[in-house]
């Protein structure tokens, strides 16, 4: 029988927690194949939450792979701290917006979203038994432009494009029309420019 709550391989994407003999862990990266002959399958790299540990697991087809129980909190992201010596991560700081607990998520942890956290904005920790384990964010976010070239007047078409740095420290590639102070929305799946909010 199918059972609804179980996860296929396919539902295995950067960021989905699930559950292996009790322990949970979150995929870090996951790549479909399929040799000519044999069944599809997923090789996927998982951080045990727990302990931190980087395992390389390759789930069949059919396999059916257990959610892990993750909860949601809202928080507010106040800064990174510098790596304490070369080839060692960062530290992002956190605050729970329910209890002000502060709390730090390293480089492997928050993954792609730093590119897209700004001091005192919020975003969404996910929380396993009481535990932050990583930050999931919105489809799209907006973020202030505070360096591209000038904008050209009149010039509203996407036909060209222009590297506008933002205030996470992303750059990303906007319409020439967009100027220095505008925040515009980008696309978490992709980082790529949506539109221009203010």
């Amino acid at each position: 029988m199918y059972d609804c709550n179980m996860y296929e391989i396919t539902d295995l994407k950067p960021g989905t927690a699930i559950q292996i003999d009790g322990d949970p862990y979150l995929v870090l990266s996951s790549q479909f194949g399929r040799k000519s002959q044999s069944k599809a399958n997923m090789q996927c790299k998982l951080k045990n939450i727990q302990t931190g540990a980087i395992v390389a697991r390759n789930f069949q087809g059919s396999e059916k792979i257990e959610p892990a129980d993750i909860g949601f909190r809202r928080v507010q992201y106040l800064y990174a701290s510098p790596p304490l010596s070369i080839g060692s991560d960062r530290s992002y700081i956190f605050m729970d917006l329910q209890n002000y607990d502060q709390f730090m998520l390293d480089t492997g942890t928050v993954g792609e979203a730093a590119k897209y956290l700004i001091e005192g904005g919020e975003v969404d920790a996910l929380v396993f038994g009481e535990k932050p384990i990583g930050i999931k964010l919105k489809p799209t976010v907006d973020i202030k432009v505070v360096e591209t070239s000038p904008g050209v007047r009149g010039d509203t078409a996407t036909g060209g494009g222009k590297p506008a740095k933002l205030a996470s420290g992303l750059t990303i590639n906007v319409p020439l029309f967009i100027n220095d102070g505008d925040t515009v929305r980008i696309n978490t799946e992709t980082g790529a420019y949506k539109e221009r909010v203010s």
